[in-house]
């Protein structure tokens, strides 16, 4: 397994942005399918984003498509989430997974969990 480490969150006010940042542990991050999760107190956890291995390939919730971007620098063994034009229902709890199969939008494919981070955006 990867250990995850997520840095980044905080309070914002409403259109502002924020940039999570994933770091992970381990030599073998590259092989890892990275996804953002959140979730809001009282709410399920939902997928935010996900990328591939290479980079090449993402996918988004479509609540935040065209406001969230997600990267990685696999020789940095981190995974990004640059958050724009933030909105008050964004306020939640911001996890960051690790994933063995390809591309996957499902909590129950990711095996490895941050602690998590949390932003706050106030209107």
């Amino acid at each position: 397994q990867v250990q995850l480490v997520e840095s980044g969150g905080g309070l914002v006010q409403a259109g502002g942005s924020l940039r999570l940042s994933c770091a992970a542990s381990g030599r073998t991050f590259s092989s890892y399918v990275m996804g953002w999760f959140r979730q809001a107190p009282g709410k399920e956890r939902e997928f935010v984003a996900v990328i591939g291995w290479s980079g090449s390939v993402t996918h988004y919730a479509d609540s935040v498509k065209g406001r969230f971007t997600i990267s990685r620098d696999n020789a940095k063994n981190t995974v990004y989430l640059q958050m724009n034009t933030l909105k008050p229902e964004d306020t939640a709890v911001y996890y960051c997974a690790a994933s063995t199969v390809p591309i996957r939008s499902s909590p129950a494919d990711f095996g490895s969990w941050g602690q998590g981070t949390q932003v706050t955006v106030s209107s």
